[in-house]
């Protein structure tokens, strides 16, 4: 482990914390930023869920007011998305390297297709807010499977569902993801670290930058432009695309 790969994953966790804050795809920067350090598909997916859970917590304490005003609902949603968060992380160990690594590059393009059609997946105007109904509960047991399993574009995936089928003020619901992120995030790190497949090295190097950078996203949502992030985020997926396909 070099200093600039030091510096590298220092960084990703900082700004894949703050753009999950924002708007999700975060892990677009993690994955990256691990595969250039060198670090197996499996490991490199199960630490990234490691790196990113600090991030997560205290961007959902920096929204603990908005949340605390659906807190029922929100524990509802999150035992849900408990279960299909476990059930995608043992699908995953389940994999060998050689065999995540084909499926890879598929999920990236398509989590990057999914990521920068984000804008168009909200809805035009959001309904008042109201609770889930089953279709909904059961689009986001589907998206906690995946975020389990993969996680690039949980974020985009998660507001979409809750946009849809919960309505209300872009705020709340961004508070709310951020707080089921949270228990994904945490499931998926205690089934990742039974079985092994966490690099911890490369995660102390990048936890302190996700805590950091969690908190910062809240401020940086409210003063750069989206359509930066966004850029940024689908430029980053689509160099990893092309990484895992031209491997």
């Amino acid at each position: 482990m070099t200093i600039i790969d030091a510096m590298l994953l220092f960084s990703a966790g900082f700004l894949a914390s703050a753009v999950n804050a924002i708007a999700g795809g975060g892990t677009f920067l993690t994955f990256g930023a691990l595969t250039l350090a060198g670090v197996p598909p499996i490991v490199a997916n199960a630490t990234s869920s490691v790196t990113q859970f600090p991030g997560y917590v205290t961007s959902a304490l920096a929204y603990r007011e908005e949340i605390r005003k659906d807190l029922r609902e929100a524990l509802l949603i999150g035992g849900l998305s408990v279960i299909g968060s476990l059930v995608g992380a043992l699908v995953l160990l389940a994999l060998s390297n050689p065999t995540f690594r084909q499926i890879v590059p598929w999920l990236l393009i398509a989590a990057t297709a999914l990521f920068a059609a984000g804008p168009w997946l909200k809805p035009k105007r959001l309904a008042p807010d109201h609770p889930m109904g089953p279709i909904g509960l059961a689009a986001q047991f589907a998206t906690s499977i995946y975020g389990g399993f993969f996680g690039a574009g949980m974020g985009i995936m998660m507001l979409a569902v809750l946009g849809i089928s919960k309505g209300g003020d872009y705020h709340r619901l961004n508070a709310l993801k951020n707080f089921v992120a949270v228990l994904i995030a945490a499931v998926a790190i205690i089934v990742f670290s039974g079985g092994g497949v966490v690099a911890w090295l490369p995660a102390a190097l990048m936890i302190p930058g996700g805590a950091l950078g969690g908190y910062a996203g809240v401020w940086m949502a409210k003063r750069v432009p989206q359509s930066v992030i966004r850029a940024l985020v689908i430029i980053v997926g689509l160099t990893l695309s092309w990484y895992y396909f031209t491997k």
